[in-house]
C-alpha cells in the first residue's frame, strides 16, 4: 500500500508525523512518501522535498518562495505519476494543497484531507472545491463536523492530535532551576510564532512589551520559547534590547515553557490549543503585512481568531491583532494576568473546559484508521 502525505509547516508536519506512525503500526508494509519536515521522516516517510524555507504566511509573503513551491508540486505529481499512491493526504497547508489535489484527483488518486483548511473562517467559496475533492474531510475542532456536514462534505471528527504528541511536561521547579530562572518569582513566557514572517512582525513588540511588564513588576522572568530551526539571526531584535540578559530562550520545548509559566504571550496558531491544554493564562497576538490584511480582510468571515475562543464559542483569552498589537496592550493584559488571581482563575477554568471538548487521546490512530479505510478501498477496486 502507498500513501502520499503532504504538509508545509511545522505544526503539519507534527500532527503528519504522528499519523504516519500510526498507519506503519497498524500497516508495516505501507509505504509512505511525500513533502514535509524531519517529524514526518523521523516517523519512517520518504519526503520527496522539505519543507524548509516554504513555510511563510501572507499573500505577498507566498509570492516570493513560488519558484521553489512550483518545483516541489512537479516533483510530487511526477512521483504521484510514477507510483500511483493508494491515497493522497493533504495536511492543513491550502494554498498548496488544494492546488496538489486537484492534479492528483485527476489522475484518480482519493484525497483524504486531515487538519482541514479553517474554510467556515474565510474563502469559504473553497467548500465547494473540498466536496468535489474529497473522499473524506478529518477535522480535529468539534465545532467543524456539522459545518462540513451541512456543506455535504463527507467527514469524520477525529479529535485533536496535541493529545497524542504532547510530551508531558517536566516538573516546573526542575525545569526552571536548569534554565537558571528562580520558580518562586513569576514566569511570562513569550512565544512568537514558528514562521520567519512572523517572527520578524512579533518578535520587536513583544520585547518591547516585556520592558514595559517589568516596570510594572520588577521581578518577572521572561522564557521565549523559540520553535524549531528558526535561524539565530530571526532573534536578533533581541540581541540588541535593554532586557536582552533577562529573556531567557529555550529551545523546542514549548510544553515545559507553557506549564512552568504564569501567564503567556502567545502568536495565534496552534500554540494557543497548546496553551490552552497546559491551562495556562494567555494573551494572543498577531500581524501581517499591512498589504496582507487588507486584501485578506473582507473575505473572513469570523470576529475571533484564536482556537480557544472559536472552540468556546466565546471570548475566553484576549485578542491583539493586527493594528491593537501594540506594547502597552500586550503589557497591559499581562500584567492584569499576574495581579488578578480572580481573573486569571478564571480563564484558567476556562482552558480547562476547552481542553474537555477537545477529544482527549486517539486522534491519530483515528485519523490513521480513516486514511486506511480510504487506501483499502482503491487497492482492492484496482
Amino acid at each position: 500500500m502507498r500513501v502520499m502525505v503532504s504538509c508545509g509547516e511545522p505544526s503539519g508536519d507534527l500532527y503528519a508525523g504522528a499519523l504516519a506512525a500510526e498507519i506503519l503500526r497498524k500497516r508495516p508494509s505501507t509505504e509512505i512518501v511525500g513533502f514535509g519536515g524531519d517529524r514526518l521522516e523521523a516517523a519512517g516517510a520518504r519526503l520527496l522535498q522539505n519543507f524548509s524555507g516554504l513555510s511563510v504566511t501572507g499573500l505577498l509573503e507566498v509570492v516570493r518562495v513560488l519558484p521553489r513551491t512550483y518545483g516541489t508540486y512537479r516533483r510530487l505529481v511526477e512521483d504521484a505519476e510514477a507510483t500511483r499512491p493508494d491515497v493522497f493526504v493533504a495536511v492543513d497547508f491550502p494554498d498548496f494543497n488544494f492546488v496538489l489535489a486537484r492534479a492528483l484527483k485527476k489522475r484518480g488518486i482519493p484525497i483524504v484531507y486531515y487538519i482541514s483548511p479553517q474554510l467556515w473562517a474565510w474563502r469559504s467559496g473553497r467548500m465547494a472545491t473540498m466536496k468535489r475533492l474529497v473522499e473524506r474531510v478529518l477535522v480535529i475542532f468539534p465545532f467543524e463536523e456539522q459545518i462540513y456536514r451541512d456543506a455535504g462534505v463527507p467527514v469524520e471528527w477525529v479529535g485533536h492530535p496535541l493529545f497524542d504528541v504532547a510530551p508531558a511536561p517536566a516538573p516546573r521547579d526542575a525545569f526552571l532551576r536548569s534554565i537558571g530562572i528562580d520558580p518562586e518569582r513569576p514566569v511570562v513566557a513569550l512565544l512568537p510564532g514558528s514562521r520567519t514572517n512572523e517572527l520578524r512582525a512579533i518578535l520587536p513588540d513583544l520585547i518591547a512589551a516585556a520592558a514595559l511588564i517589568r516596570q510594572q513588576r520588577p521581578d518577572v522572568q521572561f522564557l521565549l520559547a523559540r520553535a524549531p530551526h528558526l535561524r539565530d539571526e530571526l532573534l536578533a531584535p533581541l540581541l540588541g534590547a535593554p532586557l536582552a540578559n533577562r529573556i531567557v530562550v529555550v529551545d523546542g520545548r514549548a510544553d515545559d515553557v507553557l506549564a512552568a509559566a504564569d501567564a503567556a504571550v502567545v502568536a495565534s496558531g496552534t500554540i494557543t490549543v497548546q496553551a490552552a491544554l497546559h491551562g495556562c493564562p494567555m494573551v494572543v497576538v498577531y500581524r501581517l503585512s499591512p498589504m496582507t490584511y487588507r486584501l485578506g480582510k473582507p473575505f473572513v468571515r469570523v470576529e475571533t481568531y484564536a482556537m480557544p475562543n472559536l472552540v468556546a464559542g466565546r471570548s475566553v483569552v484576549r485578542e491583539l491583532i493586527q493594528d491593537d498589537f501594540t506594547p502597552e496592550a500586550v503589557a497591559s493584559e499581562t500584567v492584569r494576568l499576574l495581579t488578578d488571581p480572580h481573573y486569571a482563575e478564571s480563564m484558567r477554568s476556562d482552558l480547562r473546559d476547552v481542553a474537555a471538548k477537545l477529544g482527549g487521546t486517539g486522534a491519530s490512530s483515528r485519523a490513521a484508521d480513516a486514511v486506511l479505510a480510504v487506501a483499502e478501498r482503491r487497492a482492492h477496486v484496482g
